[in-house]
């Protein structure tokens, strides 16, 4: 099987030089694609990719903004170019059939790229990871302050000091998780460390704005699960403040046969609980032939 490989590949298109981590058991293996959140990268992914590797393809690229991923100086960092980097880059991998796992960020990502190439997508894993108005927790008071008042000045600073501290990165960590002695702390020294960087925190504040912009695609997202019955996992820690459970129960609305989890962890679910996570990924898929 190997090691996890660390990659950087140039995309001619957007100028991105995206970063990706890879691990897989066979190059002809079936193909995982695994899309993290804010303010993360990748490296979340760093103990659930070997745990998948025995039997995919794993491919865990960091977002545009994110991680180790570079950016020209032209490139507009929002949902809809995330999606479209990352379609240019699976392109350029020539994968044409994939599994996705979506979780925060990932979840409008990989939507949108679903809705482009339907035939594409194999199976969806959500960890918290919403498509549904009834996922939004209390939580999202400030951000939705800033989409009412058009990314005034004093609502983005409110938001910064809110949510790109490093208080606030370690709380989306480990709020929710019943033992925290699971979360390893660099994940969120990491994250911040990488926000820190001139000029990150205007593109986290920009993404921010820009997120209103994915609430109605929801329907187009609904359409497509009703539609397409794709197989569907999800996996959603219950004490999320970010994403709440609703979010994971509407699913069912769309996709009669999705599987729903509620287990005891929070939005870094991947983080606390991945060995339990992994191990209902591969039997998830294997139950669907896949």
């Amino acid at each position: 099987m190997g090691e996890t490989q660390h990659k950087t590949i140039a995309l001619p298109r957007s100028g991105v030089k995206l970063f990706y981590r890879e691990q897989t058991a066979a190059i002809d293996a079936p193909v995982i694609l695994l899309l993290h959140g804010f303010p993360s990268s990748s490296h979340q992914y760093r103990n659930l990719i070997p745990l998948l590797a025995a039997k995919y393809r794993v491919i865990a690229p960091d977002l545009p903004g994110f991680g180790f991923t570079e950016i020209p100086s032209t490139f507009k960092v929002d949902f809809a170019s995330l999606a479209t980097t990352i379609g240019e880059f699976i392109d350029e991998l020539s994968i044409s059939r994939f599994a996705m796992y979506v979780f925060d960020y990932g979840a409008p990502t990989g939507l949108r790229l679903a809705l482009q190439r339907p035939e594409a997508i194999t199976a969806i894993i959500t960890q918290n990871g919403n498509a549904y108005t009834d996922g939004f927790g209390d939580v999202w008071g400030p951000i939705q302050d800033l989409w009412a008042n058009q990314n005034a000045q004093e609502d983005r600073e409110k938001v910064a000091q809110a949510l790109l501290t490093l208080d606030a990165t370690k709380f989306q960590y480990e709020d929710g998780t019943p033992d925290i002695s699971r979360i390893a702390p660099e994940s969120y020294f990491l994250d911040q460390a990488l926000m820190e960087r001139p000029g990150n925190k205007e593109i986290q504040l920009d993404l921010f704005y820009d997120y209103r912009n994915n609430i109605p695609l929801y329907q187009d997202f609904q359409r497509y699960f009703r539609n397409s019955q794709v197989p569907l996992l999800a996996v959603w820690g219950k004490n999320d403040k970010f994403f709440i459970p609703p979010g994971a129960e509407a699913f069912k609305r769309d996709l009669p046969n999705a599987e729903i989890q509620l287990i005891d962890a929070g939005h870094f679910a991947v983080e606390s609980d991945s060995e339990y996570i992994g191990k209902e990924i591969l039997r998830f898929l294997s139950g669907n032939g896949i």
